[in-house]
């Protein structure tokens, strides 16, 4: 099969071709129609990611068909149009992933290819109204969107949500669940165009974080703070984050691309009686609370750009540059 393959840190991917994977017991081989890009896979490029091995197939997200069967799957599933769920073996906690927890993509072989081995129990029908690569977008982002909108922000339809650094394709995925869900929804970003096609797609409003005072300013904008606040960058910005927030809100982190946390006003966390939470991917039961929700809404996740599979190299300094508005697909077959 065609692969792209990373053979070390700093490394470009390289496209060539490798043996097809074959299943075994209790797996199914997945011929690849589309996989999608997360930081996750820039990360491990540049040698920012623990458990590093090479050579590797990256890859976390894909969508596809059940080609073949491992020994004990049912036939049944030869043949389904499926979208692959990459988070493995959380465990048995659902309050937080177990020490055996993986993602798919590192430690093990990932989906920018034309086949993709994983067990039976991670693959799920592929919504109807979706295309494979629009269903190929949905699975880490959707998964760390949802969990952290109401597995742990217990997010409630008529709630106002504040979603930071809207571009990514987490922060994307969140404001359409979220909107999906009933709440109002704001966000925050760098780049003002950003901002407009947030609003576009149903945003109350929003406001740029290089602004002084964001938190408050934004609250005032919305007539009001946040009862629930998604954010992935901490960093010196989570004062406004404080701020921002209505009393009893509850804030949840499932990243810190902007660094450790500045000092934090301690009377803003507990006079406000704030919740302070954080988030990494989700359960089975989140990943299928997330297709339910998707389904019932006929939401479509957003694109920014598709490439050919050859073309993976150049779809990863896109990512890189951080200039898209929604997920970066390779479509395969």
């Amino acid at each position: 099969m065609k692969a792209l393959v990373l053979d070390g840190v700093g490394q470009p991917l390289q496209l060539r071709e490798v043996p097809t994977p074959q299943p075994q017991a209790g797996e199914v081989l997945v011929q690849l129609q589309a996989a999608a890009l997360n930081h996750r896979d820039v990360w491990i490029q540049k040698g920012q990611y623990a458990g590093l091995r090479f050579p590797i197939i990256l890859g976390s997200d894909g969508a596809g068909t059940v080609a073949d069967l491992g020994e004990g799957v049912p036939e049944s599933l030869r043949g389904q149009e499926v979208v692959i769920n990459p988070g493995h073996n959380w465990g048995d906690n659902p309050r937080a992933q177990g020490r055996a927890f993986t993602i798919l993509g590192l430690p093990h072989d990932g989906t920018f290819a034309e086949y993709v081995c994983v067990p039976a129990r991670y693959v799920h029908r592929r919504p109807a109204h979706l295309t494979p690569n629009q269903a190929a977008v949905l699975p880490l982002g959707g998964v760390t969107a949802y969990r952290a909108l109401f597995t742990r922000g217990g997010l409630q339809a008529g709630e106002r949500v504040l979603i930071t650094g809207i571009g990514g394709g987490v922060a994307l995925l969140a404001l359409q669940l979220a909107l999906a869900a009933g709440a109002e929804v704001w966000v925050t970003s760098g780049s003002d165009d950003k901002l407009e096609r947030a609003r576009a797609l149903g945003a109350r409003g929003g406001i740029s974080y290089r602004q002084e005072g964001w938190g408050t300013a934004l609250a005032k904008q919305a007539g009001g703070g946040f009862d629930v606040i998604i954010d992935s960058a901490a960093g010196p910005g989570t004062v406004q984050l404080l701020e921002a927030a209505n009393a009893g809100g509850r804030i949840v982190f499932y990243g810190g691309t902007a660094g450790v946390m500045a000092q934090l006003p301690p009377a803003r966390i507990f006079w406000k009686q704030l919740n302070l939470m954080g988030s990494t991917m989700g359960t089975e039961a989140d990943f299928a609370g997330l297709l339910r929700l998707v389904d019932e809404s006929k939401l479509v996740p957003l694109m920014d750009e598709v490439y050919p599979l050859a073309e993976g190299e150049k779809a990863m300094r896109r990512m890189d540059d951080g200039q898209q508005f929604g997920k970066l697909v390779l479509q395969i077959n």
